[in-house]
């Protein structure tokens, strides 16, 4: 009986997580279309969001926050800043390193990007009812708290 119920919950539990992966996926995917700019990519994007959650941070801890290795960042880098949306200034105590940071057409183009993502993502929450966004919510703390393991 034990070893049933034990069956039964796997498979429940592969029935999530098939059905969790599917809807992150298609969430994203329309969340993706609602890009305003589509001239930069997907990973420049993330490096200008990431700047602007964090701040100003050198190369090799944007590439370590991305999860790529620094050589492709410089790449990311440098295509920004030809872009006009990152700056590098000298590192104040490092000669040898450099900081990243956001520009001003760098913040408006993050605040563009968002902007037009969460005006589609409250139009979706709106439809709801308060006790789905509720449970929205506390489902968001507990992807956000997977997604950082």
């Amino acid at each position: 009986m034990r070893y049933a119920n034990y069956v039964a919950d796997a498979a429940a539990e592969q029935g999530l997580a098939s059905r969790l992966r599917l809807a992150v996926v298609r969430l994203n995917r329309r969340l993706r279309a609602q890009r305003t700019n589509s001239s930069i990519s997907l990973t420049q994007v993330s490096a200008l969001s990431t700047l602007h959650k964090c701040g100003p941070l050198t190369p090799g801890e944007l590439a370590a926050k991305e999860g790529v290795q620094p050589p492709s960042m410089t790449r990311v880098i440098a295509a920004l800043e030809e872009f006009g949306y990152a700056t590098r200034r000298p590192h104040p105590t490092d000669g040898r390193q450099a900081i990243v940071q956001l520009s001003e057409a760098g913040l408006a183009f993050v605040n563009e990007e968002v902007g037009a993502r969460e005006a589609w993502l409250d139009k979706r929450l709106a439809e709801l009812t308060s006790e789905e966004r509720e449970l929205l919510s506390r489902a968001a703390e507990i992807i956000d708290r997977m997604a950082g393991q």
